[in-house]
């Protein structure tokens, strides 16, 4: 099955510093194993976030260079519309997320993939609208039992 990698995973895979936690390290290795089975999906949003705010021209240049490695699975207004129904639902029940966050949870419904995250917000979405979170082999979420 395809896995849509947020932000948050992508970050830790891109950090310069060597140094992770054990487990940190695990959910980048978790990553790496998802790229070399062909399994990530990206989105733009998750595109632009990642280069977003990257000072050096050719940091930038580099990463946007590496990034079109994956291409982008198209977002419709299904997509856009279910992230506002999304958006809604969890307002009533007073959880709060980003609209990005959001799209991301309505393409991993609507384009039935599994969500790989860090981001502990995805577990309380995850209460109350119909994602599925991917779970590494030896990590599991707090409360996703």
């Amino acid at each position: 099955m395809k896995v849509l990698v947020d932000t948050s995973i992508w970050s830790l895979a891109l950090r310069r510093s060597v140094v992770l936690p054990k487990e940190e390290k695990f959910l980048v290795q978790e990553f790496l194993e998802l790229i070399n089975e062909v399994r990530v999906v990206m989105i733009g949003p998750i595109r632009q976030e990642l280069l977003s705010g990257i000072s050096s021209q050719l940091q930038y240049n580099t990463l946007k260079e590496k990034l079109q490695f994956f291409e982008d699975l198209p977002l419709t207004r299904k997509y856009y519309e279910k992230a506002a129904e999304f958006f809604n639902i969890c307002r009533k029940v007073g959880v709060q997320g980003s609209q990005i966050d959001f799209l991301i949870c309505a393409t991993g419904t609507e384009a039935k993939l599994q969500i790989f995250t860090s981001d502990k917000d995805f577990i309380l979405y995850a209460k109350h609208i119909p994602i599925t979170l991917y779970q590494p082999v030896r990590i599991k979420y707090p409360g996703s039992e």
